[in-house]
């Protein structure tokens, strides 16, 4: 026995079917993509419930979606936490650290030990750095961090523990 279904059941199926699936699009995501247009599609469902027409329906869907979008989205945007929190190999960055292994970017390798810690790296103007040179943490880029001589020597006292 097929269903016979007319065009206002049709309609109130596919927006059933619309929000249903920006609701659940928003639940996997969580980045504010799609609350709006399920808030769009809850107005047009609504509309189609109380027997709109097909146009109030799509106009309704447009402008509450919109609407959303413009009014909630920069409020929603200021108080999220979106700011890049540093990690513990941010910290690095800035340091002085000791050649272990001659740094040579053409042929890929080089060591530093910052922190008691080693370190593959490369020179931040493809210049060769000898081991034993100091150095400093410009960047990180992966595993690696890119560094420049330092041209002042040690002052005098004790040596730097690397």
């Amino acid at each position: 026995m097929p269903f016979n279904l007319d065009a206002e059941s049709i309609q109130k199926i596919v927006w059933l079917a619309l929000l249903l699936l920006f609701a659940v699009s928003e639940a996997v995501t969580v980045g504010l993509t799609s609350i709006w247009f399920a808030a769009g599609a809850l107005v047009a469902l609504i509309a189609a419930l109380l027997g709109g027409p097909l146009w109030i329906q799509i106009t309704l869907f447009l402008a509450v979606s919109l609407l959303c979008l413009a009014a909630v989205r920069p409020l929603a945007k200021r108080h999220l936490n979106d700011r890049v929190e540093p990690t513990n190999a941010d910290r690095v960055i800035g340091e002085e650290a000791q050649v272990t292994e001659d740094i040579d970017n053409i042929h890929g390798k080089g060591a530093v030990i910052i922190r008691g810690m080693t370190w593959s790296a490369r020179s931040e103007n493809d210049s060769i750095i000898a081991a034993g040179a100091r150095v400093r943490v410009l960047r990180i880029e992966g595993v690696k961090v890119f560094v420049e001589p330092i041209a002042a020597s040690v002052a005098a006292g004790e040596p730097k523990s690397w």
